[in-house]
């Protein structure tokens, strides 16, 4: 049984590897943001148009953010945009934060196959949707 299960998780990563880049991969497998936080300043969810929800926490120390955490009920794509796009505004100005694009999301994750092009857009939309107050 050991067997058959090395084999399986073999197979699965060799697909992986042949689907996307090693910072998706990571990120998916190794988020660092990931999880609810407590006393957040800026709250944000979105209810994708794919079906996946993914939701932005934000801790402020005035207009920079001082600390950010996302969930997501998406698939690993949605969880490597979610992180990566936590990683990038961590210590960014609200401003600076709601000039992000999904492609500047992609770029970072050394691309991302079309169909999961719409991970990196909710990703955006949410954390635009956690600062709309500040944004403007």
């Amino acid at each position: 049984f050991d067997r058959l299960v090395a084999e399986l998780q073999r197979r699965i990563s060799a697909q992986e590897r042949a689907i996307y880049s090693a910072k998706v991969i990571a990120e998916a497998h190794n988020p660092t943001n990931m999880g609810r936080m407590d006393g957040a300043d800026v709250y944000g969810i979105v209810h994708g148009s794919c079906g996946d929800t993914m939701e932005f926490y934000l801790r402020l120390n005035g207009g920079t953010i001082e600390a950010v955490s996302f969930i997501t009920d998406g698939c690993g794509s949605s969880v490597a945009c979610g992180n990566m796009l936590s990683r990038m505004v961590e210590g960014a100005s609200l401003e600076e934060a709601c000039s992000i694009r999904p492609e500047d999301v992609i770029v970072a994750l050394d691309g991302l196959p079309e169909e999961n092009v719409h991970c990196a857009e909710l990703a955006v939309m949410t954390l635009r949707e956690a600062i709309a107050n500040q944004c403007g």
